[in-house]
C-alpha cells in the first residue's frame, strides 16, 4: 500500500507517517517499480501500536523502547512494566497538576462574580496586578508560585507537568 492509505488506514496524517520513519519508529518501506514507498501489513501493525501507545500519552522515546521489547519476545517483561509503572506516575502528577490549575482558576473567577464592563473585571485586574509583580488570588501559599523572569508569577508543578508530557495526537 502507498503511504497515503496507511495514513488513512491508521488514522493519522501523511507526515506523521514520513516522522515516524525518520524517527525510526517504523522501517523503511521498500519502494515500488515507480519508486513510490510501498507499505505492508507490518508497518500498518507497527503504526498502529504506535498510535494506540500517543493515545496512551507516551512519548516517542518510550514507544521506541517497547517496539525494541516487542522485537525481543524472549526477554523479561519486567522493563514494559517499569515503563508502564513511570507512566502512570507521571499521569498521576499531571492530575495533580490539574487539580491545582483547577482551584487556580476557580480562585480567579471568583474576582469577578458579576458582569461589569472590562475596564472593573475582577479577573482582568487581578492578571494585570500579577503582570505587574502583586500577588494574585490564584496563587496562594499552597501553591508556592515561583517568580520567573519577566516578572511572571508560575506554578512551576503546573508548568512542568505540562511540559514534559506535552503530547501532539499526531505524532
Amino acid at each position: 500500500m502507498r503511504i497515503g492509505e496507511l495514513a488513512k488506514r491508521t488514522g493519522c496524517g501523511v507526515e506523521t507517517v514520513r516522522y515516524y520513519e525518520r524517527e525510526g519508529l517504523l522501517e523503511a518501506p521498500q519502494r515500488d517499480a515507480s519508486g513510490y514507498r510501498a507499505y505492508g501489513p507490518r508497518h500498518l501493525e507497527t503504526l498502529q501500536f504506535a498510535r494506540h501507545c500517543r493515545s496512551l500519552g507516551m512519548k516517542l522515546t518510550e514507544i521506541r523502547q517497547l517496539l525494541d521489547f516487542r522485537r525481543h519476545p524472549e526477554g523479561d517483561c519486567a522493563g514494559v512494566n517499569d515503563l508502564l509503572d513511570l507512566q502512570i506516575v507521571q499521569v498521576e502528577r499531571q492530575i495533580a497538576a490539574m487539580a491545582t490549575l483547577k482551584e487556580q482558576l476557580l480562585l480567579l473567577r471568583g474576582t469577578c462574580a458579576e458582569r461589569r464592563t472590562n475596564g472593573k473585571c475582577g479577573i482582568l485586574r487581578s492578571l494585570d496586578d500579577a503582570a505587574r509583580g502583586a500577588p494574585c488570588p490564584c496563587h496562594g501559599e499552597a501553591s508556592q508560585p515561583v517568580a520567573a523572569a519577566g516578572g511572571c508569577v508560575v506554578d512551576w508543578r503546573i508548568d512542568e507537568a505540562f511540559a514534559s508530557n506535552a503530547v501532539n495526537p499526531d505524532h
